[in-house]
């Protein structure tokens, strides 16, 4: 064999196919011998098909003689497995035309059968005969494939989003099968369609580690992408690569971050809130249709968010006021507000067939917040000493001893003009409606006598339970303590930590429910794949299809987790708690994380993440972890002179 002809491969490895013979004794008849043909690596045999043949390399021939070039056009040809020829376009001479480069005029097929044809009237430039040759083989896949990819040792490998990623400082590495081609490759990877990378390869050119220079922005989503113009030095082609990853300040400390959140979260409220009314939405997307019980949660977040700074004194003040005329005109019934409300027009939204008139429970949940409110007014100010005025008399126009029904001891949840008592749903402990007792003994123009709190609310000691779950005794309530809202929405205002009677010390009541609902998630009884001692809270919320919405707890647990379960339960405890906020921020931000908060809830097993909000989870969340932080809607609630006479009068210490 003559001088290699490798020296010229470089030069065409972008542009042709190459097919490698051994020598064959027999087809080297005649005075011209074909000595080897090569394409990269592969070897073509006579007689046997050759796998694993490039697609992208060219041909090379070796004879033993000087070949014809007059003849080598019309007798060197490819054909594909219907025999129809594959043009060469292309024709190269080396070592006085003992050795000869081919191109096909097109990509050839991957994963194909094709035959080299070498015809016996070829002939030698002195008319030195051959014999001729076909050699049969099946194309490679002809590709550079992507074998490792991480961030930050995050397999990124998968098409599905990866979280915990930091904004400074992330380092991407990747593994190719072959070597690449460092021409301009830093075009080649970007993130967003920004080429920025500083890269690095290995030694191999295999490897590559990569740093993004600039910072990114916070639980934001970002897409990075590898180019399919990417080659590798042999020329195989890449068929691209892109995945999405989402960032995430890495850490905030615990309290700047309970900040973002009651700051997000505070949004529902303010920014969403219903532009007529200032009311709060009942859930997300729900136009006019706005919610008393939430609202009035919405009215305590507004307290937080003027003590924090979210908004101005003066924009609280004036969402306030709109909010107050609003109630002042709405339609009531006996002075209870209904649970849904047009908030444009305040007339009643029926939320059921026969549920068109008051709601006592959603009309106790905002005189909670609306006294709450009043006493963080200042009375020295006389706008604000009029708002004052207007919240007391609202509040005394609720008329609790009329839903008595008809003087029972036992205060009943619903009524209206047209359909009467029809709903006769008696409010009997132990759930979210403790307040109701508080607030109706508190009033000073239709209070209730102590008999309706014992004989309705408490069942005469009915409501005791004293049984022990997971090593937490419940004193009152259902077993395993039914859905955390229990455990919230009565505790927005009425501050649980010294409050006792005859039935129960509520902070036992509520640090234990708490634990039973965080243990049972940790023991998961039904292996659910993402519960855990950081990802738990069973609650009423949203839930997928064909439930739509249900109350989960540890006796209907459905696989769907709700963030504000764990987030409400900041106060009583703080440890689960701050895990599972930690983990609702960091690890699945990217799915639950939203203009407003954290979304409603989440079933991995499902593959089903909320996209909605619903006013009375988030409430829950801003005012809690005020509690926790600061005790501020306790203190300002438990402040009422109203409140204080009432839990006295129940037989309350607090």
């Amino acid at each position: 064999m003559k001088k290699s002809a490798s020296i010229l491969i470089p030069v065409l490895i972008l542009l042709f196919f190459t097919v490698s013979c051994k020598k064959d004794p027999a087809f080297v008849i005649g005075t011209m011998q074909l000595a080897s043909c090569t394409v990269g690596d592969a070897q073509l045999t006579n007689g046997v098909v050759t796998n694993n043949v490039p697609i992208n390399q060219p041909v090379v021939l070796n004879f033993s003689e000087s070949v014809d070039s007059t003849l080598v056009k019309a007798n060197i040809y490819l054909k594909d497995n219907t025999g129809n020829t594959v043009p060469m376009v292309y024709f190269s001479y080396a070592d006085t035309y003992h050795t000869v480069f081919l191109k096909h005029n097109a990509s050839l097929q991957k994963l194909q059968q094709y035959t080299l044809v070498v015809s016996k009237s070829l002939k030698g430039k002195n008319s030195e005969t051959f014999n001729g040759a076909e050699y049969q083989f099946i194309t490679s896949d002809a590709s550079v494939t992507l074998k490792k990819i991480t961030i930050d040792d995050q397999n990124f490998m998968t098409p599905s989003v990866v979280g915990m990623v930091p904004v400074t400082g992330a380092v991407f590495s990747v593994e190719f099968s072959l070597p690449i081609d460092t021409v301009q490759v830093k075009s080649k990877f970007t993130l967003d369609g920004s080429a920025k990378f500083i890269i690095t390869f290995s030694s191999d050119l295999k490897s590559a580690t990569m740093v993004y220079p600039d910072k990114l922005a916070n639980l934001t989503k970002y897409t990075f992408s590898i180019s399919s113009n990417l080659k590798a030095t042999n020329g195989y082609t890449f068929a691209g690569f892109s995945n999405v990853l989402t960032t995430a300040t890495i850490p905030l400390s615990d309290d700047e971050l309970l900040t973002v959140v009651q700051r997000q979260t505070f949004k529902y409220f303010y920014d969403y809130a219903h532009p007529t009314s200032g009311m709060a939405r009942e859930r997300s997307g729900s136009g006019n249709t706005v919610t008393t019980g939430g609202s009035g949660f919405g009215v305590m977040a507004l307290i937080v968010g003027m003590e924090r700074g979210f908004i101005t004194r003066s924009q609280g003040i004036t969402q306030l006021t709109k909010i107050i005329s609003f109630l002042e005109t709405a339609d009531r019934f006996h002075g209870a507000w209904s649970h849904w409300i047009d908030g444009s027009t305040g007339k009643v939204i029926p939320f059921g067939d026969n549920d068109n008139g008051g709601d006592l429970v959603e009309t106790a949940f905002m005189a909670q917040g609306l006294i709450a409110m009043r006493q963080y007014l200042n009375s020295s100010t006389p706008a604000e000493k009029a708002l004052i005025d207007r919240i007391t008399n609202m509040y005394n126009g609720i008329e609790w001893d009329w839903y008595r029904q008809n003087g029972q001891n036992v205060l009943y949840w619903h009524w209206s003009p047209d359909k009467n008592w029809i709903m006769n749903m008696p409010i009997r402990g132990y759930d979210e409606a403790l307040i109701v007792y508080v607030l109706a003994s508190s009033s000073t123009q239709h209070t209730i006598p102590k008999i309706v709190y014992d004989a309705g609310w408490a069942g005469n000691g009915s409501i005791k339970n004293g049984k022990t779950f997971y090593g937490y005794t419940l004193p009152v309530g259902y077993d395993l303590g039914g859905p955390l809202f229990f455990a919230h929405y009565s505790f927005l205002g009425l501050d649980p930590r010294k409050l006792s009677d005859a039935y129960a010390n509520y902070w036992t009541q509520n640090v234990n429910h708490s634990l039973i609902n965080w243990q049972y998630c940790v023991s998961n009884p039904k292996k659910y794949p993402n519960y855990s001692a950081s990802c738990w809270g069973l609650t009423a919320c949203d839930l997928p299809a064909p439930d739509y919405y249900g109350a989960c707890e540890p006796s209907n647990d459905k696989g769907t987790i709700a963030p504000t379960a764990a987030v409400s339960s900041l106060p009583y405890t703080p440890v689960q708690s701050m895990n599972a906020i930690r983990y609702f921020y960091y690890n699945v931000g990217d799915h639950l994380w939203g203009d407003y908060g954290f979304h409603d809830s989440f079933d991995v097993q499902e593959s089903w993440w909320a996209d909605s909000y619903l006013a009375i989870d988030q409430g829950p969340e801003v005012v809690m972890i005020e509690n926790y932080r600061t005790q501020l809607i306790w203190k300002l609630f438990m402040s009422a002179p109203e409140v204080q006479a009432g839990l006295t009068k129940l037989g309350f210490s607090y």
